[in-house]
């Protein structure tokens, strides 16, 4: 790899995954931070417990040392020049945050979920393909190296034929609940108790089971049906529990996020299951089961690794920029596009109570 330098900037610290996304690119030596930006909540924020907007940006400008900060993401676009711009955004604006830099011949690192529907993720490829530019979808389920093995086995043959696959997040009672101290008040104003700001944990959380199926599984998703519901966060307007099955051309995937999980009873996963046996995944090991009478593993996959010089976010997309390798499959259209279509499919299903097709890009011009 070269020591070529590239100029960073952020756009949007609505998600605190924004700190992650800083940290991996901060360890590089030559980046260079030149500028961020946050883009206006409907609701105005209120409190500064970690994780929350104010406090993202407070720790980019002391800890990271981003020199300039703009009110307005649009007139620091106008003034700055970037290489690559993280985009931390409420998913709702995604789309116009990302045509926007996009547009200025800025290469793009978005972080999951693509965007709320099918339409938005739509926009945001047309203005990177328009200006040349690359869009990437960091996810961080792909950077756990047994969710790797896992599809490396499972390409393999490892359980034969797959039928069936099974996701849940793990324990989680929403994003705010991880020793901030927020009144329900104050997490109402935050915007992942919001609806139309693309909060909730259908899109929090069952975005990882829609791009790791379509990932594991091969193939688009032809249909799905979608539930969500709001059963202890009664202070937002978004939803705290969600759920997709989805069928497949020749599989069933089961989906499931939730913001009300004080323990998930069972591995997150994913869990394969195939004609000659059952894949378990967990963010430490893959167990293979083989036998149906026992409870043991018939094999376990342990001390995993990323492969060398690709195993951060930063690694990665300096490797595909520099020597146009492809990017992980995880991080790249193709399956974001899939599985933003198969998120889509399910919030449709849960607003019509009745299985909906899975749009592809053909059919959806919005």
């Amino acid at each position: 790899m070269t020591e070529k330098r590239y100029r960073l900037g952020v756009i949007g610290f609505a998600h605190m995954h924004i700190n992650a996304l800083i940290g991996s690119f901060d360890q590089q030596p030559h980046v260079e931070w030149v500028a961020c930006a946050d883009t206006v909540p409907k609701v105005p924020s209120v409190s500064q417990e970690p994780g929350t907007r104010q406090a993202n940006v407070q720790r980019a400008l002391e800890q990271t040392g981003i020199p300039q900060y703009y009110q307005d993401y649009r007139e620091m676009l106008d003034k700055e020049s970037f290489d690559i711009m993280l985009v931390c955004s409420e998913n709702a604006q995604h789309g116009e945050v990302v045509e926007a830099t996009a547009d200025k011949g800025i290469h793009v690192v978005v972080e999951k979920p693509m965007a709320t529907h099918l339409s938005d993720a739509l926009r945001m490829v047309r203005a990177a393909r328009r200006n040349q530019v690359k869009l990437i979808v960091n996810w961080p389920s792909t950077w756990f190296a047994p969710v790797r093995k896992a599809h490396e086995l499972v390409e393999a043959g490892e359980i034969g034929e797959v039928f069936r696959f099974k996701y849940r997040n793990a324990a989680s009672m929403g994003p705010l609940s991880y020793g901030q101290q927020m009144s329900e008040a104050e997490k109402g104003k935050e915007w992942w108790h919001q609806a139309d700001t693309g909060g909730g944990a259908f899109l929090d959380y069952c975005c990882y089971g829609a791009n790791l199926s379509r990932w594991f599984l091969g193939e688009a998703p032809t249909a799905a049906y979608g539930l969500q519901a709001n059963l202890n966060n009664h202070f937002g307007s978004a939803d705290d529990n969600g759920v997709v099955v989805a069928r497949y051309p020749k599989a069933i995937a089961v989906i499931e996020g939730s913001w009300t999980f004080l323990h998930p009873g069972i591995p997150n996963g994913p869990i394969i299951y195939g004609s000659d046996g059952t894949l378990v995944c967990d963010r430490s090991s893959v167990k293979i089961y083989k036998d149906k009478k026992s409870m043991e593993p018939t094999v376990v996959h342990d001390d995993l690794m990323l492969p060398a010089g690709r195993e951060t976010l930063a690694l990665e997309v300096f490797h595909h920029l520099e020597t146009g390798e492809p990017l992980h499959p995880t991080l790249d259209l193709p399956v974001n596009l899939d599985a933003m279509a198969l998120l889509d499919a399910g919030l449709r299903s849960a607003a019509s109570g009745k299985q909906e097709l899975v749009n592809d890009k053909y059919w959806n011009i919005g």
